[in-house]
């Protein structure tokens, strides 16, 4: 039995206007809908949703032509680059905007943490807004009850339970809001890249949770995220957006592989614009081989290094930055730049800053993709970059061949032979 369904669905938008913008052209599209019972004249323009390119037309399909069915106890991830139209999809289904055209059936109650402070009033405490998102789905004040204690020790907010909402951190905030989504027992739980805002004690329990609801209850889970391990961990079907349509779906192997499969594996270097909203941001990261141009392969016998650069707004006390290495979206290791310092606190002047890290000579030949983070311990991070820059490792200079895993194993060793006649 299918839980969620759509049909053609698709979502248009006018790019900086309200509205049509002209009275006429609001008249005519009127006209046309209400009156002569046509669809809407501004269904027959509008581009693809391809966001690196200036368009024609200031029309444009976040989502087009949308079709899947999703069965009941399916663990969906929804993966795409960054404006595919992951966001607008779950928005769709949780009912927060309407489709253009086409039609959605879901069935079952569904709960939604789509972004930070999701469903929750600023001036109510969090006990409050527990109860008032029980409401909303349709539970009554017995049920919730019966879930409160269960809610609160898993967010692990209990000292500040009864204090305003808009007083906690985001990190406070999501794991609230996610708690309610999972206890409140939906039929469909829809969960956006939020997630990325916890610490990793709080993703681990957050992946684990969302494994209980779909096992042991049999309920829906769509999970959008950019951390490839954990869509691997927990899903079990996906479908892949680009541009605003769907690319592929099918096993969540086989979509992750054409995800990952995109990228061009011979860029660098990725930079991005400071967030001004941050005390810490970054703005760069390399994989580089000294000696060597980028246009030139990585061997498996260099030695690869990683430049991050990020700018702090203010001086900071205890922060530290996070390193994390992928093979094919397996987790291979993760590093803080305090591992060798020998201290817990590291503290960070105001100003432009770049750090320096030599990746260990283990590595076989593969695609290998990058995650880095700032963040204060047992705070909170302060900004995350999943999956920011990918690089592949060959082994010409080794084994004469630029095929991957030709040796087969996890690391490569040094292992020292000798041979003696006897």
């Amino acid at each position: 039995m299918n839980a969620i369904e759509f049909d053609h669905v698709g979502k248009q938008y006018r790019l900086g206007l309200v509205s049509t913008g002209t009275f006429t052209q609001d008249l005519n599209r009127w006209w046309t809908m209400n009156v002569r019972h046509k669809e809407d004249p501004n269904l027959k323009i509008g581009e693809t949703n391809d966001r690196s390119k200036k368009g024609d037309s200031n029309y444009v399909w976040a989502l087009k032509d949308i079709n899947f069915s999703i069965e009941q106890g399916d663990v969906v991830g929804i993966i795409g680059k960054n404006g595919a139209g992951k966001s607008t999809l779950l928005k769709l289904l949780s009912r927060v905007t309407t489709p253009t055209v086409g039609e959605i059936r879901a069935r079952g109650r569904i709960a939604s943490l789509l972004e930070v402070g999701t469903g929750f009033h600023p001036e109510m405490t969090g006990r409050e807004n527990i109860f008032m998102n029980g409401a909303i789905m349709g539970m009554t004040k017995q049920e919730i009850g019966r879930k409160l204690d269960e809610i609160i020790d898993f967010s692990g907010c209990e000292r500040y339970i009864d204090t305003p909402v808009k007083r906690y951190s985001s990190g406070m905030t999501v794991r609230l809001g996610f708690a309610i989504a999972a206890h409140l027992e939906p039929e469909i739980l829809v969960v956006d890249e939020v997630l990325a805002v916890g610490d990793a004690e709080f993703q681990k329990k957050a992946i684990g949770k969302m494994q209980d609801v779909s096992k042991g209850g049999g309920r829906t889970v769509l999970f959008v995220s950019h951390n490839m391990a954990s869509i691997r961990t927990l899903c079990n079907h996906g479908i892949l957006l680009e541009n605003g349509m769907v690319k592929a779906q099918g096993s969540i192997n086989d979509v992750v592989n054409e995800y990952m499969s995109g990228y061009d594996l011979s860029k660098r270097l990725c930079k991005w614009n400071v967030d001004e909203a941050l005390p810490a941001s970054f703005t760069s990261i390399r994989v580089y081989v000294e000696g060597k141009t980028d246009d030139q392969l990585i061997d498996m016998s260099d030695r690869i290094k990683v430049a991050i650069s990020y700018e702090v707004k203010e001086d900071l006390h205890n922060t530290n930055i996070s390193f994390s290495l992928f093979r094919d979206s397996i987790p291979l290791f993760h590093s803080w730049d305090i591992d060798n310092l020998g201290e817990i606190e590291k503290d960070r002047q105001k100003g432009k800053h770049v750090t320096t890290l030599t990746l260990p000579d283990f590595l076989l030949p593969g695609k290998y993709s990058i995650s880095i983070d700032i963040g204060r311990p047992n705070i909170g991070v302060i900004q995350r970059k999943e999956d920011c820059l990918q690089f592949e490792i060959s082994n010409v200079i080794t084994d004469g061949s630029r095929k991957s895993f030709t040796r087969g194993g996890v690391v490569k060793t040094d292992i020292i032979w000798k041979d003696k006649l006897l």
